[in-house]
């Protein structure tokens, strides 16, 4: 590809459909996405949500790892404030162990879910205001490098297996936080274009900046993007509109499952709604292979990207297969 392309599957759980059939349908986009020549695959990590089946990253990695050859699998992310560094460390060790070279390790600090969900995954209302994700960072790090300081309390403890170092780290966001810490620590960055309310650029430009050579030699940057594309301008944005209808759910507190087009394309948004899912329209990219490659192009120019990841969060499988074989097809040549 001319530029580097990868996925970000959020796995959608569709209206009419079992997790059973999201899942199978998830395995071929994997096998559609190495064939396209995609670089990476990720999977979120999301809770209490009915549309969305990526609860557990590490799961699907496995799942997925020995059923294709190249591509690079990972998390995108694991949200760390939800989990214990060890148990982080362990997992990601066992999956390079597994699959060497192939895996990474995106990491957030947001919970990925609501208040209340968030509460029952860490345990403590202490644990859910903390502000401590630069000490679950470090913390990780030392158990994932054999690198725990001599003073620290856990100094004696080796994450395991021992004999592998854990996978590359990416730090993920939405904001200009992760950007310089991810700088200040030379890790990857990927920023979350496909949702965030915020523009790109500035974060992005933070990033490289200020980059400090560490595990990384030199920046990389990743721009995830909401697209959508299909032969037609009108076939794609049929394609796009159940997720619009979704975030629209989302925002009034009443997450469900993911709609089809025809469902999505009669609903009549309220003028709550609307103002809702105004912006994140405005972030989808939709269209042809050919309006869609000058978006993307658009976006890479304005924000000096390395890398494009891309979100098609669609009720059809097959369909959102062709989105993304169209896409890699405008950008392989």
């Amino acid at each position: 590809m001319t530029l580097p392309l990868s996925v970000l599957d959020l796995v959608p759980l569709g209206r009419g459909m079992t997790s059973r059939e999201t899942l199978e349908a998830s395995v071929e986009l994997a096998r559609t996405a190495e064939r396209a020549g995609y670089t990476r695959l990720w999977y979120a990590e999301h809770h209490n949500m009915p549309g969305i089946a990526t609860t557990t990253p590490e799961i699907l990695i496995a799942h997925v790892a020995p059923l294709t050859s190249r591509i690079r699998l990972g998390a995108g992310g694991v949200m760390l404030p939800n989990h214990s560094p060890l148990k982080v460390a362990e997992s990601y060790r066992l999956l390079e162990a597994l699959h060497p070279g192939r895996i990474d390790l995106g990491l957030g600090r947001a919970p990925g879910t609501d208040t209340l969900t968030a509460l029952a995954l860490r345990r403590s209302r202490e644990a859910l205001v903390a502000d401590d994700f630069i000490d679950q960072l470090e913390e990780l790090r030392g158990f994932g490098n054999d690198a725990m300081p001599a003073e620290h309390p856990f100094a004696k403890i080796r994450a395991m297996p021992d004999d592998v170092k854990l996978p590359p780290i990416w730090l993920l966001g939405s904001s200009s936080y992760s950007a310089k810490l991810a700088a200040a620590l030379g890790l990857g960055f990927a920023f979350a274009g496909h949702f965030s309310p915020d523009p790109p650029e500035e974060a992005m430009h933070i990033y490289r900046q200020r980059f400090r050579p560490g595990p990384l030699e030199r920046p990389h940057a990743i721009l995830a993007l909401s697209v959508f594309c299909a032969d037609s301008v009108q076939e794609a944005r049929r394609l796009a509109s159940s997720v619009l209808v979704s975030f629209a759910q989302l925002r009034a507190g009443k997450p469900g499952r993911l709609v089809s087009p025809d469902e999505a394309l009669a609903h009549e948004f309220s003028p709550l709604e609307e103002a809702a899912v105004a912006h994140f329209r405005r972030m989808q990219i939709v269209g042809t292979p050919a309006d869609v490659r000058a978006r993307i192009e658009a976006a890479v120019s304005s924000t000096a990207a390395d890398e494009v990841m891309l979100a098609t969060h669609a009720y059809d499988a097959a369909a959102r297969r062709r989105s993304y074989e169209l896409v890699a097809g405008a950008f392989s040549s």
